[in-house]
Formats: C-alpha cells, structure tokens, sequence
C-alpha cells in the first residue's frame, strides 16, 4: 500500500509531468501556480492565520445569488464549514 506521501507525488506527477512527459496543468498555468505558492510561502502568511481551534473573524461575503450572508447568521445555526473555490489560475 503506497504512503500518502507516494500517492501525493504520483498526483503531482500526473498533473505536472514528470520530466519526459507533459502533465494535465498547461506550462503556462504551472508557471503561475509555482510562482503564488513561492509568493505565499515567503509571505509568512501562517503567522496571520487562526490557530487550529481558534475561531475564525466574522466575515460577509456573497452567496450564489450575489446576496451578503454573514457568517454569524451562519454559526447561528451551528456549526460552519466555509470551503474556498480557488477558480483556474
């Protein structure tokens, strides 16, 4: 049974190529996808998140509709997941 570590690699393989083949992700959009993630790694962004446990800011964003939902209206109901769509690069 590969480890999670093996099963990764064989991901980024096939999405990044793996040296005498192109993977799924264009050299193009691979080139950006490396370049925010070394811009976010030296952003020291860690040191601006919540804690694991801590709660997150209150925050309003839109929904599918384009309506304002507040995420205290959310947690009024329980509690939240808030899951980010990251789009195409």
């Amino acid at each position: 049974m590969p480890t999670l570590a093996e099963e990764l690699a064989t991901i980024r393989r096939g999405a990044e190529g793996d040296g005498t083949k192109p993977g799924r992700i264009p050299p193009d959009l691979l080139a950006i996808m490396h370049r925010v993630t070394r811009d976010q790694q030296q952003s020291d962004f860690r040191t601006r998140m919540p804690a694991i446990g801590q709660p997150a800011p209150a925050f309003t964003l839109p929904n599918q509709d384009g309506t304002p939902i507040a995420s205290a209206a959310l947690l009024a109901n329980g509690p939240l997941v808030v899951s980010y769509f990251r789009g195409q690069w």
